[in-house]
């Protein structure tokens, strides 16, 4: 009898949408409601506005879901694979930066998750090379997550 190894799959990163949209009264309202009413939920959000547009950067529980919404409803968007790091205090802010620094890994971004279980934060970075900042970051013991940590 042949014993078969399978390989685990490997861990699914946490998809960020980037919409674009024009900069009005309401419209951030509209997409989250839009989103909330078909069962996602927003994790994590950031704007950038300009005179006449704006893109809202959101983490979700449910890309899929997402991705079929924002075509049915034509928005435009990007996707990207984000580096998203679990903390469990503010000190712990300047450790995670400490380790990137160390690593020679530019930030291009950062911003937080809006509630995590049990009192804890993450932050999601886009930064020039996640995997190895996963790699550094998890060799000083810290929890990187991967989009089925933020599923409901």
């Amino acid at each position: 009898m042949t014993t078969k190894t399978i390989s685990a799959r490997p861990s699914e990163a946490v998809t960020q949408f980037s919409v674009f949209t024009e900069n009005k009264l309401g419209r951030l309202h509209e997409v989250v409601g839009l989103l909330q009413s078909q069962n996602v939920h927003v994790l994590a959000l950031t704007t950038l506005d300009t005179t006449d547009s704006t893109i809202l950067r959101m983490i979700v529980d449910d890309p899929d879901r997402t991705r079929e919404i924002l075509n049915e409803r034509e928005f435009p968007f990007t996707e990207a694979e984000m580096l998203v790091v679990e903390i469990d205090s503010e000190q712990k802010l300047r450790a995670v930066l400490s380790v990137l620094v160390m690593a020679e890994l530019n930030i291009h971004y950062v911003y937080s998750l809006i509630a995590r279980p049990e009192g804890k934060s993450a932050l999601a970075f886009s930064l020039e090379d996640r995997e190895v900042a996963a790699e550094a970051l998890k060799q000083r013991q810290f929890k990187i997550l991967n989009q089925a940590d933020l599923s409901r």
